[in-house]
C-alpha cells in the first residue's frame, strides 16, 4: 500500500512543479515569452543557415504560441492535482477504483509530455533549430523535465500497486 501512498506523492509533486511553471509564466508573462519569441523567430540560430523560412516572426503568432503553451501547462497542472488526490484518496481501496483513479494523472503526463518533448524538444529544438542558438535553448531544461515525467509515468504504470 505503500506503493500506492508513493504514486499519490509523485503526481502531486508533478503537480506543485507544473503549477509554479503555469503560474511564473502567467504573473511574469514578458520573461519567458522572449523565448518563445526568439525561438520562432530563429533571430540566434547559426547565420546563414537554411532553415529561416521556418521562422515565424509576426508577433500576433509569438503571443498565440506562448498563451496555448500556458494553458497546456494550466490544463497539465489541474490534471496533476486531480489525479493525485484520487489516487491518495483511493490508495487504500485497490483494486479498480484505485486503478481508475490513475486516469487524471495519465492525462496530466501526456500532457506534460506533449508539451516539454513534442513542443520544445521536437518542434522547438528540431524544426525552429534551437540547437543552434546558445542563448534561447531550452533543450537542456525540456530533458530534464521529459526525463522526470517519463519516471513518474513509468512509475505509476508499473502493476506493482495490488
Amino acid at each position: 500500500m505503500i506503493i500506492r501512498y508513493l504514486k499519490g506523492a509523485f503526481v502531486l509533486f508533478f503537480a506543485v512543479f507544473v503549477s509554479l511553471i503555469a503560474f511564473g509564466n502567467i504573473t511574469d508573462y514578458n520573461t519567458n515569452f522572449q523565448f518563445v519569441k526568439h525561438v520562432l523567430s530563429m533571430d540566434t540560430t547559426f547565420e546563414g543557415n537554411t532553415l529561416m523560412y521556418r521562422a515565424i516572426t509576426n508577433p500576433l503568432f509569438h503571443h498565440i504560441g506562448y498563451i496555448i503553451i500556458i494553458i497546456a501547462e494550466v490544463a497539465a497542472a489541474v490534471t496533476a492535482w486531480i489525479g493525485g488526490v484520487k489516487l491518495l484518496k483511493h490508495a487504500k481501496n485497490g483494486g479498480a477504483i484505485y486503478q481508475n483513479s490513475k486516469s487524471w494523472a495519465y492525462i496530466s503526463l501526456g500532457l506534460a509530455i506533449t508539451i516539454w518533448f513534442f513542443g520544445f524538444t521536437t518542434v522547438g529544438g528540431e524544426w525552429f533549430a534551437m540547437w543552434m542558438s546558445s542563448q534561447w535553448n531550452g533543450l537542456e531544461a525540456a530533458d530534464r523535465i521529459v526525463s522526470y515525467i517519463f519516471g513518474v509515468l513509468i512509475f505509476l504504470s508499473l502493476k506493482n500497486d495490488e
